[in-house]
Formats: C-alpha cells, sequence, structure tokens
C-alpha cells in the first residue's frame, strides 16, 4: 500500500511500476462507477480480474480492505494487490480491518530537496548516527536561495510553476479540494469550513509543542474538536506529529508533540508568507525553516536503512532541542535548526546539555544554519550547512 498526500505522484509512480506487467488489472476508485461498483459488491469487486490487482485511492472505498483481507487468506502468494492512498487507510475511523501482516505500507511524501535536484539520495541520517562517519559535503546555499526552495515546496506541479502568483493559486485550489471533497469522503463532520481555520493556526505553531487547549481557545472551538480534527488532517497527510521524546534522564519533559504541514510551500501559502516577506524579516524565517528542515529529516530517515525515529527535545528550564533522531539501538543525535548565516557557540548549549546527559548513547549534536561552513564547537558538536540534507558527497 502507498500512501501519501494528493498530487506527490503515488498514481503516476505506480503506473510505471505496472507497465509490462502481464495480466495486470488498474482500477481508480476516483472514477464515479468504478467506486459505486466497489462500495456495492466488495467481494465481487476484488475476486474480479486476475494477476496483479492495482486500486488506485482505496480509501474511497474502505470496505474493501476486508475483502482483500479475505483474498489474502486464501491466497497467500505475495504481490497480489498493489494499492495505494491519499489519506492513512488504516487509520481512520470507518476501517474495521487493519491487514496487520498482510501488508507493507510505505509512504510518498512531497518531493525532497534532493529528488528536486533529481540527485541520488545519500543516507545522511545514518551517516549522522555513526560517529567515526565522514559527513556529506556540501554546496553552499545563500538565503535567497533557502528561501526560494522553502517557498517553492515539494508538491510536483508547485515545483513545476516558476510563476509565484500561479503557484499560490494552485495551493489555494488543493486545500479547498482537500478540506471539502476528501473531507467530506473521510469523515462526517459538520465544521470542513474550520479546518483551513485549524491548518493556518498549526502553521503558525510549527516550533512549539502543540497546546491543543490554546488552540480550541484561540479558534473558539471545542478542545474534543481539536483533538478529532487533527488526527482526520494528519489521516489526510496534511499535517505530521513529531513526537516528544522520552528518554530516562530524570527530567520533567513535554509529551505533546510539534505538528507540522507536511510541505513547507503549503504552510507558507497558510501563513501568507512569500520570497518578500520571509526576505524583509516580516514573515518568521526561523519557523518556516524549521518546518522545512523537519520534514526534509522525517522523508530522509523514512528511507534510511538505520529506520530512526525523529521526535524534539524539551526539558523544564527551557531547555529544548529542535529535532532529535534516535536509532533503534538507543544512539541520538541531536538537530538544532537556525535561519542565520552564522552560529555563535551559545546556539550549542542544549545540545552539550543532552550531549553530558546522555553519554555514550549521544553520537553528535548539529546546528544546521544558512551559512556556507561546516565549523567544529566541541566534543562531538557541530555547525553544519543546510544543504547537507540534500548533498551528494
Amino acid at each position: 500500500m502507498l500512501v501519501g498526500p494528493r498530487q506527490t505522484g503515488k498514481s503516476t509512480l505506480v503506473q510505471d511500476l505496472v507497465i509490462g506487467s502481464d495480466p495486470v488489472d488498474y482500477v481508480t476508485l476516483d472514477d464515479a462507477v468504478t467506486l459505486a461498483a466497489a462500495t456495492a459488491d466488495p467481494t465481487g469487486f476484488v475476486a474480479g480480474g486476475a494477476g496483479l490487482r492495482v486500486i488506485d485511492e482505496v480509501q474511497r472505498a474502505p470496505d474493501l480492505l476486508l475483502a482483500i483481507k479475505a483474498a489474502v487468506d486464501r491466497d497467500r502468494r505475495p504481490g497480489r494487490f498493489l494499492l495505494t492512498g491519499s489519506a492513512d487507510v488504516l487509520a481512520l475511523p470507518r476501517v474495521s480491518e487493519s491487514l496487520a501482516g498482510r501488508v507493507e505500507v510505505l509512504s510518498l511524501w512531497p518531493l525532497s530537496q534532493a529528488e528536486i535536484e533529481r540527485q541520488p539520495s545519500t543516507p545522511v541520517i545514518g551517516r549522522l548516527l555513526t560517529s567515526d562517519a565522514t559527513l556529506p559535503t556540501a554546496t553552499p546555499i545563500e538565503r535567497p536561495e533557502l528561501i526560494r526552495r522553502l517557498v517553492r515546496g515539494g508538491f510536483p506541479p508547485a515545483v513545476l510553476r516558476d510563476d509565484a502568483e500561479r503557484r499560490s493559486s494552485w495551493l489555494a485550489s488543493y486545500l479547498t479540494t482537500m478540506t471539502q471533497r476528501d473531507v467530506r469522503d473521510l469523515a462526517n463532520i459538520a465544521g470542513v469550513v474550520e479546518l483551513p481555520r485549524l491548518l493556518r493556526a498549526l502553521a503558525l505553531r510549527t516550533t512549539q509543542p502543540l497546546n491543543k487547549s490554546g488552540v480550541a481557545s484561540a479558534l473558539g472551538m471545542p478542545y474534543a474538536t481539536i483533538d478529532r480534527y487533527v488526527a482526520l488532517l494528519e489521516a489526510l497527510f496534511l499535517v505530521h506529529r513529531i513526537p516528544a521524546w522520552h528518554g530516562n534522564l530524570g527530567r520533567r519533559l513535554a509529551k505533546a508533540p510539534k505538528v507540522l504541514i507536511t510541505d513547507s510551500g503549503l504552510a507558507a501559502h497558510l501563513v501568507g508568507a512569500d520570497e518578500t516577506t520571509l526576505g524583509n524579516g516580516t514573515a518568521d524565517l526561523g519557523a518556516a525553516v524549521e518546518s522545512f528542515v523537519g520534514m526534509e529529516l522525517v522523508r530522509l530517515a523514512s528511507l534510511d536503512p538505520v529506520r530512526a525515529t525523529v521526535h524534539h527535545y524539551r526539558a523544564t528550564g527551557g531547555r529544548e532541542v529542535d529535532f532529535l533522531l534516535e536509532a533503534p539501538d538507543g544512539r541520538v543525535v541531536g538537530v538544532e535548526v537556525k535561519a542565520a548565516a552564522t552560529v555563535e557557540r551559545s546556539g550549542f548549549r542544549h545540545l552539550a546539555d543532552l550531549r553530558d546527559a546522555l553519554g555514550e548513547r549521544f553520537v553528535r549534536g548539529v546546528v544546521l544554519h544558512a551559512g556556507s561552513r561546516a565549523t567544529p564547537f566541541g566534543e562531538r558538536l557541530a555547525a553544519l550547512p543546510l544543504s547537507v540534507l540534500w548533498a551528494t558527497g
């Protein structure tokens, strides 16, 4: 099952993959007639055809999953079904069948910077988590170029639109479609018009742990509604939760997740930021860059063989680290993000504190910045250009 936001290229990728397969039966549930057939008789729909069955946008008929489970249990040969979904189908309240043990789920996010540059992906996360690894070399990135990348985002149709006004128009239409048709397809809720307001509120708070009570108060919405709507937006891949890290440090740590908008271009659009406002300081560049880096880390971690998880860290006394990468064996890398081109020693104080608390588990702490130099700042601490996230060296 290949899942991810709409317009990230899932259907195109799947169709390219199955070219030449014989036989193959490709159907999309975005077609009204096909959707009606799948909804009316899920078992018969799944049983039809021979060979590879490709079902696009399966979230539109969640009852198909129970029929697919029965078909798989009757015939355990792998690779008979290839599903795509523009929602996290297995997290939807209407889905009673998880397909546990029968399905491998892959996520297709908006394009990473390396993909946009058509560069091969490098195991950056694995290198960061290996103490003696040589980190990738990076081409310096100037502030205007960083802002351009951030505002462009990674949705292929938006990337192809060089004109800012055309890109903004596409993003506005995308939001309308997602918060009207797709939400109505997935959930029976009355407050569809409130979702863009909630998305904007989340975009404005992206650097802070989610305070549902504060958001509910600001928007005049019930607390329980905020909780339900955030879960729905996450199921639609419009937002992504970065969980709080709970290390055994004997400290009181924040438990609330950070909530990132999954695409930096969409996040900028939601708060009315563009290249001009981010460049002249009238929009919050620091928050935008942190969110941009956070989702790059999520994409890279999902591809890296190490399978590290991405967290944030906040302890009492104001000690916080923007992102933590944790390997399955407990190794940790701390990542701070700075929009500035220069980094002061004071920017490492929380990383140094975490290093001292974790001891050997702490592999390194890095400050990713908008400058051009890689500079050591003490034991297992270094400043690196942001462009190491898409470097090839």
